[in-house]
């Protein structure tokens, strides 16, 4: 029998057996498609959450005077570190590593007045250039705050959008006047709501933002509370972030080993949580999905065999007018391998037409009141799912095909011709 002989005695097997052969098809395709879209769920949960994470920096890196650990220069341990405002020049001057860098002073419960709104909001006095680069700063009205700004000590200010909220309502606050502790200031600028899960202070959403210079009006600014900044590649992260000590240390004269004289987060390696609840909850759904392909590949199996059973006289026939035994164990493969590859195509339809009538799922959007979808799960069909699956479907399929297609290779054309 050749090859095309084979095919449509596997065609034919599978019509005389319609409603067997949909069913398990139908099972098959429900498994792929469950496997398609969890994964799916798996990789939009992993965007979200790393687009929530990212929103404080996209690489930033926090900086706060600490306390010497170690003798150091002629100097006692135990010294304490005061970060300074010449250390920012210092650090753009001799690390060209750091791509950008900006001191910051909070004033947090600062009276922020509006008319008769009267709120007990955090001011952030920030370098415009540099901060809002770092800080991932998007506008969604107006402008940001600007280098004449700074340098003209300008009364000038952003709001964060929830603070632009407490303060002003559904009212545009561009051009806008508003007194923080007695003194007026112009609100040239609304953020974008940041659906931020990692903070120090206070959100973004609830603070407001004025340049560095205009803070020495309030208060005095030649020791910033923190210093931000960020390299100007990644792969010179770890490089800069020594190069920098190095430098405070020989400007502070403590020892550049000295972990504690200066305390450095690097909030980019917090994302080894952020990966690792990822992979977890991906791996998870995968198992689930692959339970739900496994079960259709027994269910697959099963009905081979009812099929092998059923067909033993078919078989001693075939045998009789010289089938061979490679011919009968390539139909029924081929007919293993026609109703999985028919499931997973199934399964992958039912797979896209359900990601892209859902398409997005709420997570975080709704904590944050971010309507924009950025900390919510867009659901997006995988290539890996898709080829995981197929491959996975397959094995499946020659695996559920063999046991039977052997089984029936292996019977004898007179015991078949007999059974009963």
């Amino acid at each position: 029998m050749n090859v095309k002989g084979v095919f449509r005695e596997a065609v034919q097997a599978l019509k005389f057996n319609r409603q067997r052969s949909a069913l398990t098809t139908l099972s098959l395709g429900w498994g792929v498609a469950c496997f398609v879209i969890l994964y799916s769920y798996g990789e939009g949960f992993d965007f979200a959450l790393r687009t929530s994470f990212q929103a404080v920096g996209q690489d930033l890196i926090l900086m706060f005077g600490g306390q010497t650990s170690a003798q150091a220069g002629g100097e006692r341990s135990g010294r304490p570190i005061r970060l300074e405002l010449s250390d920012v020049d210092a650090i753009r001057e001799a690390v060209p590593m750091v791509g950008a860098i900006s001191p910051e002073i909070m004033m947090g419960r600062a009276n922020v007045v509006r008319g008769y709104r009267n709120q007990q909001l955090s001011i952030r006095a920030v370098d415009p250039v540099g901060y809002g680069k770092v800080r991932n700063m998007t506008i969604s009205t107006g402008r940001w705050l600007t280098a004449e700004d700074e340098q003209q000590k300008q009364r000038t200010a952003v709001l964060g959008a929830e603070a632009a909220k407490k303060l002003f309502g559904e009212i545009p606050p561009e051009g806008e006047s508003i007194t923080l502790n007695g003194m007026t200031f112009s609100v040239v600028g609304v953020l974008k709501t940041k659906t931020q899960i990692s903070n120090y202070n206070t959100p973004d959403n609830e603070c407001v933002f004025i340049p560095y210079q205009t803070m020495s009006l309030l208060r005095d600014i030649k020791y910033p509370q923190d210093i931000v900044w960020m390299p100007a590649n990644p792969i010179f992260r770890k490089a800069a972030v020594k190069a920098v000590r190095e430098t405070l240390a020989r400007t502070h004269n403590f020892s550049p080993t000295d972990d504690r004289a200066i305390e450095v987060i690097v909030f980019n390696e917090f994302m080894k949580e952020i990966d690792a609840m990822s992979i977890g909850l991906r791996v998870l759904l995968g198992f689930i999905g692959a339970l739900t392909l496994a079960i259709g590949g027994v269910g697959l199996t099963n009905i081979m065999l009812v099929s092998v059973t059923q067909r033993t006289k078919e078989i001693g026939v075939l045998k009789s007018i010289g089938a061979t035994r490679g011919a009968i164990l390539s139909q029924f493969l081929l007919e293993a391998m026609v109703i999985v590859t028919a499931g997973g195509l199934l399964g992958v339809l039912i797979g896209y037409t359900v990601t892209q009538g859902i398409q997005t799922l709420p997570l975080l959007g709704p904590i944050f009141k971010d309507d924009s979808g950025n900390g919510d799960i867009h659901l997006k069909i995988s290539t890996f799912a898709v080829v995981t699956s197929t491959v996975v479907l397959e094995m499946i399929g020659l695996i559920a095909g063999l046991l039977p297609a052997i089984k029936a290779s292996k019977l004898d054309p007179i015991d078949a011709l007999r059974y009963e």
